[in-house]
């Protein structure tokens, strides 16, 4: 099986959807195509994209297929995304820190006229 970026699968706006159908609850591919307004076969593109990503795993009762999401690979993503966020964190404490050098030095400034 050919293994997609999960960043390029998540880059959709309609498999972000799906992925959130998915959080509650697995479901089949009508059931899933039931809140699009577009084709079956669209939906199982997406969901065919979705599994070659590891993000959807199927389990097949009787004859239907069931989807679900797979929970490990949504905290892969989040480890992936922490790294950014601590990013973020560091260089808004950085600029804290400059304004409040540069309100200090403005007081210090306005004090001596």
């Amino acid at each position: 099986m050919l293994r997609r970026d999960i960043f390029q699968v998540l880059a959709d706006p309609t498999r972000r959807a799906i992925i959130l159908l998915l959080a509650t609850q697995p479901m089949t591919p009508n059931a899933i195509a039931d809140h699009f307004d577009i084709t079956r076969q669209a939906v199982s593109k997406h969901i065919r994209l979705m599994t070659e990503s590891e993000l959807l795993n199927q389990n097949q009762k009787g004859r239907e297929i069931y989807y679900h999401l797979q929970t490990e690979k949504m905290e892969e993503i989040e480890k992936w995304l922490d790294q950014f966020r601590e990013l973020v964190a560091k260089r808004f404490e950085q600029l804290d820190q400059v304004l409040a050098t540069l309100k200090q030095k403005k007081n210090e400034k306005d004090s001596l006229i």
